[in-house]
Formats: C-alpha cells, sequence, structure tokens
C-alpha cells in the first residue's frame, strides 16, 4: 500500500505470558476478554486505518480475530517478560513491509492493559500530534498531587514542590501523569529513533476517570465497575426521553422460554418477582404497557392480570397489532419501546422507535434491536429494561421540574 499522511496503523501487543495475573490479556471484564477494549476503541477511531494485535499466543490470536483485528505473530524472542514494547512493534512493521510492502505514515501504540480508553483518546493523540508539528505523542492525565521520594538516611523529601510551601490546587503549575495507554508516532522517525519519544514530543490530555493500568487483581474488579457503569448509561442514551409506551413479548422475555409440562399436558411458567416490581414502579410514570404474545395459554394473562397491565395473545400478526394499539392511543412511534427476543418479534424491533433485545435472544433479533440487555429473558430482563427507563425518568422529570421553577 502507498504511504498516505492518512494511514494510521494502531498496534497492540498482548504477550501470552502475564506473572502478575496469569493470561491477564484473556480474562473476562464486563463480559469481553481484556485485550477486546483496546481493540474496540482502535476499530472505533476516527484515525486509525487498520488494526493489529501482536502476540506470541494462539489463544489471543484467536480471540483478537474474533473481535475484528488483524494478527502478526511475534517471535518468542521478543515476547519475553524483558522484551520491550518497541521491539513488538519494529517487529510488526517489518512483517507488514515485506509481506505486503506496507509504509503507514503514523503508528499508535496502544497498550490492551488499559480497557477504559475510548476511540476519541485515541483521536485526540493523532491529533495533537498533527496540530504541533510533533514527531511523538502520548496520552496524559493532569496529575495535582504532591509527590515525595526517601533519601539514603530515610527521610522524607518533595519531589514536585518544597515541603514548607504548600500551594492550592489551582494556584500550582499543572503536571502530567502518562497514562501507559496511548502512543502515537511518525513511523519513519520511530524506525529510525527505536523509542517511542524520538524528535519534538506532545500530549493529549485525558479524563483521569479512564486513566487506568491492569497490573494487579484488584485493578481488575475496579474497572469491571467502571466498564459496566459505561455500558449502562450508553444503553440508557439510546432509549427514547421520555419513553412514550413500552411493550414486552411475553415467551422469552418474562419467562426464560422454557415450559412446564405435566402428565396431563398442561403448561406452566416460570416469572421472577423482580420482574414484577419492575413493572410496578414503570406504572407510577403513566407510561402505556402492552404485553403481546402469540402464545394461546391463558398464563400469559393470567400474569398480566396481577401486574395490572394490558395484554393481547394469540396474536398471529404482531407488527399489524402493535401499529394499530399505537395509532389508537396517539403514541408515537419514535418513543415506543418494544423488548423482544425471537424471529416473530423481528418486525416489531425494526419498527419501535427503540427496540430492545434479551441477553440470549435470536442473533436476527439482537440485529434489529437497537438496545440489547445485559440480562436473558426471565433472568430479570424485564427489570433491567424497566430500571433504565425511571433511571431516565428521573433525570428528565428532574430537567422539567427545573425548567418549570
Amino acid at each position: 500500500m502507498a504511504n498516505s499522511t492518512k494511514e494510521c496503523l494502531a498496534i497492540i501487543p498482548a504477550r501470552g505470558g502475564s506473572k502478575g495475573i496469569p493470561r491477564k490479556n484473556l480474562r473476562m471484564i464486563a463480559g469481553r476478554p481484556l485485550v477486546a477494549w483496546t481493540i474496540d476503541a482502535a476499530l472505533n477511531a476516527q484515525h486509525v486505518t487498520r488494526t493489529v494485535v501482536s502476540t506470541d499466543d494462539a489463544e489471543i490470536a484467536s480471540v483478537a480475530r474474533s473481535f475484528g483485528a488483524e494478527v502478526v505473530a511475534r517471535p518468542a524472542e521478543i515476547s519475553g517478560d524483558t522484551a520491550s514494547s518497541e521491539s513488538a512493534l519494529l517487529y510488526t512493521l517489518s512483517q507488514l513491509e515485506r509481506e505486503e510492502n506496507y509504509r503507514p505514515d503514523l503508528l499508535a501504540f496502544l497498550q490492551c492493559t488499559s480497557p477504559l480508553i475510548e476511540s476519541g483518546d485515541i483521536d485526540g493523540a493523532v491529533e495533537a500530534l498533527l496540530r504541533d508539528t510533533a514527531d511523538s505523542a502520548l496520552s496524559v492525565c493532569r496529575f495535582n498531587h504532591f509527590a515525595w521520594k526517601q533519601t539514603d538516611d530515610g527521610s522524607a523529601i518533595g519531589i514536585n514542590h518544597d515541603k514548607s510551601f504548600r500551594p492550592r490546587r489551582q494556584d500550582r503549575e499543572p503536571q502530567y501523569l502518562e497514562t501507559g495507554a496511548v502512543y502515537v508516532m511518525r513511523t519513519e522517525g520511530f524506525k529510525i529513533a527505536k523509542h517511542r519519544f524520538f524528535g519534538k514530543t506532545t500530549m493529549h490530555e485525558m479524563p483521569g476517570a479512564r486513566a487506568m493500568e491492569i497490573d494487579e487483581p484488584h485493578e481488575l474488579v475496579v474497572a469491571e465497575s467502571l466498564l459496566r457503569a459505561r455500558m449502562r448509561l450508553a444503553t440508557r442514551q439510546q432509549l427514547p426521553k421520555p419513553v412514550g409506551a413500552v411493550v414486552f413479548d411475553f415467551d422469552g422475555v418474562f419467562t426464560d422460554n422454557g415450559v412446564w409440562l405435566d402428565q396431563e399436558g398442561r403448561e406452566a411458567v416460570v416469572c421472577r418477582r423482580d420482574d414484577g416490581m419492575g413493572i410496578s414502579l414503570l406504572r407510577r410514570l403513566d407510561i402505556p404497557i402492552l404485553v403481546l404474545s402469540t402464545e394461546a395459554n391463558p398464563v400469559v394473562a393470567a400474569r398480566c392480570r396481577k401486574l395490572q397491565i394490558e395484554c393481547v395473545q394469540a396474536c398471529t400478526d404482531k407488527l399489524s397489532t402493535l401499529t394499530r394499539w399505537a395509532e389508537r392511543r396517539n403514541i408515537d412511534r419514535s418513543k415506543l419501546v418494544y423488548a423482544g427476543n425471537d424471529l416473530n418479534d423481528v418486525e416489531c424491533l425494526a419498527w419501535a422507535g427503540c427496540g430492545v433485545a434479551v441477553a440470549d435472544a435470536y442473533p436476527a433479533a439482537h440485529q434489529a434491536a437497537r438496545v440489547v440487555l445485559s440480562r436473558a429473558g426471565g433472568q430479570g430482563a424485564v427489570r433491567e429494561l424497566c430500571d433504565l427507563i425511571l433511571e431516565n425518568a428521573s433525570e428528565w422529570i428532574s430537567v422539567a421540574e427545573r425548567k418549570s421553577a
């Protein structure tokens, strides 16, 4: 490929060995292997045109490909604990040039141990390098702490301050901490210098909340919590504000899609009480709620009576029924949320303003939905959706109250 100022290669080194946390790069965190979070950020960065994982491990290679990255196999001699990241970068560049005549203008070196980074952090580092006509760039976060060190006689002395004078944070000269997440270099200069900080170096400041490197087991727990919160916020942002109506399929949403059958042929299903509580809380918002099901078994109507919500069952054409129901109630289609799990929900999921699929939904339902819940049908999916709507409602009701005050 011809050299281009727009060509930016992202390389993610990911060794198989790790002493602090065994198999660290494959550890599951918020539903994904650790390495997948950085791959996803790279693939969604506007300035990155190609994403490659450098690894010596077959399992990591397989996972990397499954999440959309290319792989360049790294030889054992540059895969040990003492091997530098630069050696992996240089080897990958040489392989791509030898095999494809590929010479990118820019190189983004991304650490897979920084799962909290977003694509904007990568783009920001690239843009800082170009804006400042620099040779290398790194991601940093603001450092507002007093740093100390211990001398040979055991005394503690200030590194970045005089211990006799402690100015307020806003009065101190800004200092920055290297996050270890993103480095960007002009490729040809890096190949000559063989070091990531050659020539003129500039910085891109990223929020401190995303500046985390996974080195210790407890950091996996912290990162898991932060990523779950981010995912929940992203899901909430996909929902209409405000929601005009919520329509649920029954089997596979209120239930786990299973059925109990006795020797007389009578069917029974299991529903969750916490789903029922979610519906009860949602009803307080005076949002129209409907269960729309193809199932003819009276258990559907019985559950809906218990929850005091409307029910249409034994429905052979769900989309037509849904559109008529919405028209009769003058419900704006763009404000309607539809939750389903299977092929007979696909049309409704696509038609609704916000289609929602449960975690274990049929693949076609996942593809048709705007939102995929983290919980499976019959395993709290209904409660999860209710809680998301309620969280959004508390925000837009609060905004409306402030505007009317």
